[in-house]
């Protein structure tokens, strides 16, 4: 039996080190999945699982996905000498997508708040 090849192999191998810098590479400057998936010349789907490989082997924690931003802070008006200085009534509000908002006190516990937001966001 002969057989031909049509084209260069496209499977490649990829070290646990290169998929780490892969999936943490999203978000980074605003990537999205597609970009990085672009990029790399990968499907999407590629990059979620490895994710999910990368979990399970315990290289890669949900912290090391969480993603900083910007936050503005808006005092009220008037003198600064007005505002208030008891942190224990300082609320701060959590702008999300598609113009829903969270008011938490500032002491809320991030993991609390983590799955509030997560909640909002489901809906």
């Amino acid at each position: 039996m002969r057989g031909e090849i049509l084209g260069v192999e496209r499977r490649r191998r990829w070290s646990d080190e290169e998929k780490l810098s892969i999936v943490l590479s999203v978000g980074v400057n605003g990537a999205t999945v597609s970009q990085v998936a672009h990029r790399h010349e990968i499907r999407r789907q590629q990059i979620y699982a490895w994710r999910y490989e990368l979990r399970k082997k315990g290289l890669l924690t949900p912290d090391d996905t969480a993603l900083f931003l910007p936050v503005d802070i808006a005092l009220p008006p008037g003198p600064p000498e007005t505002c208030v200085t008891d942190a224990s009534s300082v609320l701060i509000e959590v702008v999300l997508r598609e113009g829903r908002s969270l008011r938490v006190d500032a002491h809320v516990d991030a993991a609390v708040l983590t799955r509030l937001i997560q909640a909002v966001e489901a809906a």
